[in-house]
């Protein structure tokens, strides 16, 4: 099989990926500080996205490598099941982001706790559902005429993943639209009781908003392409179309621990203090609202 440069980056693009997110992943297991619902979350996005990285590259090898019908099914049903909780997860963070605000008093009781594990639980239930469809006979090996722009999944199969997205997305900015909301209008009184100047209360707004503005830009500039393309293509379009739309989708892989982990303070201390040999069992450690991640 001719080696295709598109699968090539493809490959390269889940190494990345794969790097990236296993220090989130072991960072947030290591570390007993890490325990608070919004790391958890952060932690099951970054599985996600680890899963996704390992499939791009374990796609690339049984393709060339070990070219069967039966591993295609299974890369992509771990590729589906991968990307599906990567998405469900953003959606899960910015609701816990959305209620720490919303129930500023209540959230720190274990009712947040609850709640994770059932979003958690539900995110990857619903995941993996997704990802065995194709490995227990959904799939159009034996129908080409069914297939979608991603083979072996059928066109219906992309076209429920799509429609997901969508509602997914619509959630996110209904409550990203409200996060601006309430912050706008803390950061409002804040600058009232302290008589701060209208200057500050815009510069706090404005930094705000831009935050969130750059959070739901990069997923839906890194995800509009292909969901748009789901529903819209044929499996008879050019393999070219699928290559170009799918990539910008692994770059959300990418891009999501610098967004959710990196930024954090808390994580950039632990990974300060392994660059310097001196991991600690237990660091000090102070609670943040999931609004400042």
């Amino acid at each position: 099989l001719a080696l295709n440069p598109w699968d090539v980056v493809l490959c390269i693009s889940g190494t990345i990926i794969s790097c990236e997110n296993a220090i989130v992943v072991v960072v947030i297991f290591y570390t007993p500080a890490f325990r608070a619902p919004m790391f958890l979350l952060i932690g099951s996005l970054a599985t996600a996205d680890l899963l996704a990285g390992l499939g791009l590259i374990l796609h690339f090898a049984f393709v060339y490598f070990i070219p069967s019908g039966a591993v295609s099914l299974l890369t992509v049903g771990l590729l589906v099941t991968s990307f599906t909780a990567s998405v469900s997860s953003l959606l899960t963070i910015t609701i816990d982001r959305y209620l720490s605000l919303y129930n500023a008093l209540t959230y720190y009781s274990e009712r947040t706790v609850t709640r994770t594990y059932i979003m958690l639980i539900l995110t990857w239930g619903a995941s993996i559902c997704y990802g065995l469809l194709p490995v227990m006979g959904w799939n159009c090996l034996k129908e080409p005429s069914a297939c979608s722009i991603v083979k072996p999944l059928t066109k219906n199969h992309l076209v429920i993943l799509s429609v997901s997205f969508f509602m997914v997305f619509a959630v996110m900015l209904q409550l990203y639209v409200q996060i601006c909301r309430i912050v706008c209008r803390h950061a409002q009184q804040i600058a009232v009781q302290r008589h701060f100047l209208a200057s500050s209360h815009d510069v706090t707004t404005r930094k705000g908003i831009a935050t969130l503005a750059v959070i739901l830009g990069t997923f839906a500039s890194c995800w509009l392409p292909f969901a748009v393309y789901g529903l819209l293509g044929d499996h008879s379009y050019p393999a070219l179309y699928t290559y170009a739309t799918l990539l910008p989708a692994t770059y959300n892989s990418m891009l999501n621990p610098v967004i959710y982990a990196f930024r954090n303070q808390e994580i950039q201390k632990v990974l300060w203090a392994v660059c310097c040999g001196c991991f600690p069992s237990a660091l000090p450690f102070r609670s943040r609202s999931p609004s400042d991640v």
